[in-house]
């Protein structure tokens, strides 16, 4: 090993704190990207399905809308 003791590891010759503090930021940046990225894809997802089912209503107002007019002019309505 090239450390002789744990504290000795910690210090890595007086750059501990310079060398930890990277690894902290490094871990912190890596966290805030995972959780961004979870974030924005639950968002994404919530949006996509609040479209789909906009769209699906608008689809039916619009088939019932023409069902009406249909059946208005006096031709058979479809079932």
């Amino acid at each position: 090993m090239a450390f002789d003791s744990l504290a000795a590891f910690l210090a890595m010759g007086g750059h501990g704190p310079y060398v930890w503090a990277a690894y902290g930021a490094t871990a912190v940046l890596l966290v805030g990207v995972v959780a961004h990225a979870r974030l924005e894809r639950r968002r994404l997802m919530r949006d996509l399905r609040r479209r789909v089912r906009r769209e699906a209503q608008l689809a039916a107002r619009q088939h019932s809308a023409a069902s009406s007019v249909f059946h208005d002019e006096g031709a058979p309505r479809e079932s």
